[in-house]
C-alpha cells in the first residue's frame, strides 16, 4: 500500500498539475490582463494561500516599474497604477536578479517603504514576487501576498514560478497584441493623414487639422511648420497651432545657426529634447517656448523628392514627452506632410505629388490591412491569404510563397503558396534542403535579395529548376524576422524581368514584418496547444499511479532469489541503460520496472506504461509514436504517443515480445537515435527516454525463429534481469501470505490474526504455476471466504490442481521428445502445412525436422 507521506506527495503533485492546467484554461480564456489576474486571484487559492495577486511591468523608456493591475479575493481598497522607480519596488528587484523574492513577515522588511506601507494598509503580510520572462524579454513582476504571515513555503514559491512562467506568455501575447493594436492605430493615422492632406489645400487648416487628429497617438499640445525662405537664409515660423485648436501669430525668424529647426534642415537629422532647459545651442527658442510652456519637443526634417524644404515641430508641456517610437512614427508624418508642403508651394508639380501621395497611400493601406489580418487571425495562413489578395493590388506579381526554416534539420518547408498560373510544378507541403536555394542567401544575409533569370539559373536547388520551368524570371526573397529570430522567408516572384525596384523591396520588408509576427503567434500557439495536451495526458497518467493497487516500493520477500534481483536492480538504476526483464507471468516484472524508475534520476519525471500485447496490432504504432489528425481513416484529432509522454522519463513496455516484425525496426532506430515522426507527419521529434521492456517469452528462440528481431534483441539485452518464479523463492510465500492476507482483509473492513500452520505448509509446498498473481488471487479468495479472525484458504482446490500436474520427472530432452511425437501423431505424422505439427507446436518445419533428426524420432513402419 501507498504510504502516507508519498501519497500526500502524490496528490499535491496532482493538484499542482490540475491547477497549472486551470491557469493554462485562463490564460486561453481571457484576453483583458484585469480580467485574467482576476481569475487567478479565485482560484489559486486552492493551491497555496494568495489573497492579492499583481502584476507589475517594466517601462524601458522612463524606466520604472509600474503597477498593472492589483486583484484580490477579500475586500479591499484596490487602486492599481502606481509608479516607481525600479530601485524602490520588490518587483524592479526581482525584474532586475531574475530571482523570486519571499517576504515571510512584512513588519521585518524595510528595503521599500512606500510599497511595504501600501501593502499594510491592505492587510498584507506576506508576499512572493516572481519574475515574469519570457524566452524572449525580460516583462516585469507577478506578485502574490497573503493576509497570513509566513503564507509561503518554498514548495509554494517554485508552483507560482511555474504560474509565472504561463502568465509571462500570456502577459507577452497581450502586450504584442496592444502593440499591434497601436501599430495599426498609427497606420490608420498615417491613412487619416493622408487623406487630411488631400483635402486641404491651405497649411493653417492643414495643420490645424493635424493638430486634432495626431494627439490620439503622439500627445502633445504645439505643432509648428518652420520653412526654410532661401532669399534671406532664415527660417521662418510659417504656422503655429495647439491640440486645442487654437493659432499662435507666425512670423517667427532665426538664421539658421540660431535656430532648431534650422539644425534640423541642415542636417537633415531629427532633433529630440527632452529637458528644454538642457538644450543651451537654442538660447532664443528655449526663451520663445518657456513663455509657451514646453518643456519638452522635437524637431524633423521636412523634406520632399524635390528639395528640403524646413522642419516640422512638436511641443509638449511635459518633460521627456516623445520616445524613439513617437519619433519614427513622426517621422512618417513629416514625410507625406513634406509633400503638401511642396503642393502648396509649387502648384506645378500637384499632379506628381498626388500620384505619389496615392501610391504611398495604398501601401499604408495595404500594411494596415495586413495589420488587421495578423491581429484577427492565429492561423498564418489565413494572413498569408488576405495579405497576397491585397499585396497583388499594389504590387503587382505572379507568384507569392512563405517558406518556414526548420533549423534542426536545414531545410525549408513551403507552407503558403499563392501561384494562380501554375502548372502544378509547386505545391503547399513541398520541402528541401536549405542550401542552393534564394532563400537561404535572403536568410543568411539577414536582408532582402532580388534574383533574375541568371541569377536563379546558378542555383542547384531542385525548387529553383521547379521555378524556372514555371517560367519565373524575377524573384525577391524577404527574411521573416521577429524578436531577431529568423522564421523563414516571404518570396515574391513575377513572369515578368527586372519586376521588382528597391521601393517594392522596402514595401515587402514591411509586410514581411508584420507576417513574421503572425507566424511566431501561430507557432507559440500550437506549441502552447501541445503543452496543454501533455500536460492533461501527463495528469492522466499521475491519477492512474494514484489509483493502482501495486506499489513499486512494497516488493516483498526476503529470499536469495529475490535478493539477488533487487541487487541488480540497485546497480543498473542509477544508469541510463535500456533493461530487459524476464520471467514467467505473474512474477512482479512491472514491479521491478517501477523500482527501476523509482531509484534512477528520472524519477521525478513521468512512468509510462503501455502492454503491447493488449492493444490491436493495427493501433500499436499510432499509440507508441502518435499521429497526427487525418493520418489514417478515424484519426480526428492530433494524437501524443507514449514515447514523446515519456519524454524525460521512463516508459515500460511490457509483453515486448509480441511487437509485430514490421514494427520492431522503427522501435528499433528510436532506441538508438532517440527521434521519431508521429503518423502523417515528417517533422522529426526527439525525445529523451529510458526504456525499460519485459516479456514472458523466450526472445532468443524467436530470434533464432525469425519472429523478433536479433539487433532489436541485443539493443534490448543490454542488461537483462530474470524476475524468479515464486517456486525458486519458497521461503518467501509465508511473507507474501500474510502481506495479502492483511491488505484484502483491511480492504473487506475484516480482522484477520491467525494463520494455521498446515495451510502455510501446503502453500509452500505448492508449485505455483501463476505465481505471485495466483497467490494474491487465492488469498483474496480466501480473505471473502473466512468469517471469523482465522483464515480459511481453499486448500482442496490446490490439492486437485496439483493431482492434475502430478507426473514422473523425465529429462527434459525426453519430454521434449514425447511432446513432439505427440504432436506428430495428433497430425497423422503431416509436418508441413498450416494444420501441420510444426504449425501446432509454433515453429518452422525445418527446425522440427532439425529436432526430430537429433532426437531420433521417425515414424514406425
Amino acid at each position: 500500500m501507498v504510504d502516507e507521506p508519498r501519497q500526500s506527495h502524490l496528490d499535491s503533485t496532482s493538484a499542482q498539475y490540475r491547477t497549472l492546467l486551470e491557469v493554462s484554461e485562463a490564460i486561453t480564456a481571457h484576453r483583458d490582463l484585469p480580467e485574467l489576474f482576476r481569475d487567478l486571484a479565485h482560484r489559486l487559492p486552492h493551491m497555496v494561500d494568495v489573497n492579492f495577486v499583481a502584476l507589475s511591468l517594466h517601462d524601458p523608456g522612463r524606466n520604472v516599474m509600474r503597477l498593472h493591475t492589483l486583484q484580490a479575493n477579500v475586500p479591499a481598497e484596490i487602486v492599481g497604477g502606481h509608479e516607481e522607480p525600479v530601485e524602490e519596488t520588490p518587483a524592479g528587484l526581482v525584474w532586475q536578479t531574475q530571482q523570486s523574492l519571499l517576504v515571510l513577515d512584512i513588519a521585518e522588511e524595510h528595503r521599500w517603504p512606500k510599497v511595504t506601507q501600501r501593502m499594510q494598509e491592505d492587510g498584507i503580510n506576506s508576499f512572493c514576487v516572481v519574475p515574469l520572462t519570457t524566452a524572449v524579454r525580460r516583462l516585469g513582476a507577478m506578485g502574490f501576498a497573503s493576509l497570513q504571515k509566513g503564507a509561503y513555503s518554498k514548495t509554494d514559491v517554485e508552483f507560482l514560478q511555474q504560474v509565472g512562467k504561463q502568465v509571462a506568455v500570456a502577459v507577452d501575447n497581450v502586450l504584442h497584441h496592444q502593440d499591434l493594436t497601436h501599430d495599426r492605430d498609427r497606420l490608420r493615422l498615417l491613412l487619416e493623414v493622408s487623406e487630411s492632406i488631400a483635402s486641404h489645400r491651405d497649411l493653417g487648416a492643414l495643420f490645424r487639422d493635424l493638430a486634432g487628429r495626431l494627439p490620439v497617438v503622439v500627445r502633445f499640445e504645439y505643432i509648428a511648420l518652420i520653412l526654410h525662405d532661401p532669399e534671406r537664409n532664415v527660417m521662418k515660423t510659417h504656422t503655429l497651432g495647439t491640440s486645442e485648436g487654437e493659432s499662435i501669430p507666425p512670423g517667427f525668424e532665426l538664421p539658421i545657426e540660431e535656430s532648431a529647426g534650422g539644425w534640423v534642415f541642415s542636417t537633415q537629422q531629427p532633433l529630440l529634447v527632452p529637458c528644454r532647459d538642457k538644450e543651451t545651442r537654442f538660447p532664443k527658442v528655449t526663451a520663445l517656448l518657456r513663455e509657451i510652456g514646453v518643456q519638452s519637443y522635437c524637431l524633423l526634417p521636412l523634406t520632399s523628392a524635390v528639395r528640403r524644404l524646413g522642419a516640422i515641430g512638436f511641443g509638449s508641456a511635459t518633460p521627456c514627452a516623445f520616445g524613439g517610437a513617437d519619433l519614427d512614427f513622426l517621422q512618417q508624418v513629416a514625410t507625406q506632410i513634406a509633400v503638401a508642403v511642396d503642393n502648396v508651394l509649387h502648384d506645378e508639380s500637384a499632379q506628381s505629388a498626388q500620384q505619389q501621395l496615392t501610391h504611398e497611400r495604398d501601401r499604408v493601406r495595404l500594411l494596415l490591412e495586413v495589420n488587421n489580418a495578423v491581429v484577427s487571425n492565429l492561423d498564418f495562413r489565413e494572413v498569408f491569404a488576405a495579405t497576397t489578395s491585397c499585396l497583388r493590388r499594389v504590387l503587382p506579381n505572379d507568384y507569392t510563397s512563405l517558406a518556414l526554416h526548420d533549423p534542426d534539420q536545414d531545410l525549408f518547408r513551403l507552407y503558403a503558396l499563392d501561384f494562380p498560373s501554375s502548372k502544378g510544378l509547386l505545391h503547399e507541403g513541398m520541402e528541401g534542403p536549405a542550401e542552393g536555394t534564394p532563400a537561404e542567401t535572403a536568410l543568411r544575409s539577414g536582408k532582402p535579395q532580388l534574383f533574375d533569370e541568371t541569377d536563379l539559373g546558378k542555383f542547384s536547388s531542385e525548387v529553383v529548376k521547379l521555378l524556372l520551368a514555371e517560367g519565373i524570371k524575377s524573384v525577391c526573397c524577404v527574411p521573416l524576422r521577429s524578436h531577431n529570430r529568423l522564421l523563414g522567408t516571404l518570396n515574391v516572384a513575377s513572369l515578368r524581368p527586372g519586376a521588382f525596384t528597391q521601393d517594392d523591396v522596402d514595401l515587402l520588408t514591411q509586410v514581411a514584418n508584420q507576417i513574421a509576427i503572425a507566424v511566431e503567434n501561430a507557432l507559440g500557439y500550437q506549441e502552447i496547444t501541445e503543452l496543454k495536451d501533455k500536460l492533461a495526458k501527463e495528469k492522466l497518467y499521475l491519477e492512474d499511479e494514484i489509483r493502482t493497487e501495486l506499489n513499486f516500493e512494497e516488493i516483498v520477500g526476503d529470499s536469495p532469489a529475490l535478493k539477488q534481483v533487487l541487487k541488480q536492480v540497485e546497480i543498473v538504476a542509477s544508469t541510463v541503460s535500456t533493461v530487459l526483464i524476464l520471467g514467467e507471468t505473474g512474477t512482479g516484472k512491472e514491479l521491478l520496472a517501477r523500482a527501476i524508475h523509482n531509484r534512477s534520476e528520472r524519477r521525478g519525471r513521468t512512468f509510462v506504461k503501455m502492454n503491447c500485447a493488449a492493444i490491436p496490432t493495427g493501433l500499436l504504432e499510432s499509440e507508441l509514436f502518435g499521429h497526427e489528425k487525418g493520418a489514417f481513416t478515424g484519426a480526428i484529432a492530433h494524437k501524443i504517443g507514449r514515447f514523446e509522454l515519456a519524454d524525460g522519463g521512463t516508459l515500460f513496455l511490457d509483453e515486448v515480445g509480441d511487437i509485430p516484425l514490421e514494427l520492431q525496426s522503427k522501435l528499433l532506430r528510436v532506441l538508438q537515435e532517440q527521434e521519431f515522426e508521429r503518423l502523417g507527419s515528417t517533422k522529426t521529434i526527439r525525445v529523451d527516454i529510458r526504456l525499460v521492456a519485459a516479456t514472458n517469452r523466450d526472445l532468443g528462440a524467436m530470434v533464432a525463429d525469425k519472429q523478433f528481431r536479433s539487433d532489436l534483441y541485443y539493443r534490448l539485452n543490454v542488461f537483462p534481469i530474470v524476475s524468479p518464479p515464486l517456486r525458486e523463492r519458497r521461503e518467501d510465500i509465508p511473507l507474501l501470505v500474510r502481506y495479502f492476507a492483511q491488505k484484502h482483509s483491511s480492504r473487506m473492513n475484516k480482522q484477520i490474526e491467525r494463520i494455521p500452520s498446515e495451510t502455510m505448509a501446503v502453500l509452500s509446498r505448492y508449485h505455483w504455476p501463476g505465481n505471485v498473481r495466483e497467490l494474491e488471487n487465492l488469498i483474496e479468495r480466501a480473505a471473502i471466504l473466512s468469517p471469523g479472525v482465522e483464515l480459511h484458504v481453499p486448500l482442496a482446490e490446490l490439492k486437485a490442481a496439483a493431482r492434475e500436474g502430478t507426473q514422473p520427472v523425465t529429462t527434459l530432452e525426453a519430454a521434449e521428445r514425447e511432446h513432439i511425437v505427440r504432436a506428430l501423431q495428433a497430425t497423422k505424422w503431416v509436418i508441413g502445412g498450416s494444420s501441420g505439427a510444426a504449425a501446432k507446436l509454433g515453429m518452422k518445419r525445418t527446425t522440427l525436422q532439425s529436432k526430430m533428426q537429433k532426437l531420433g524420432i521417425s515414424r514406425s513402419p
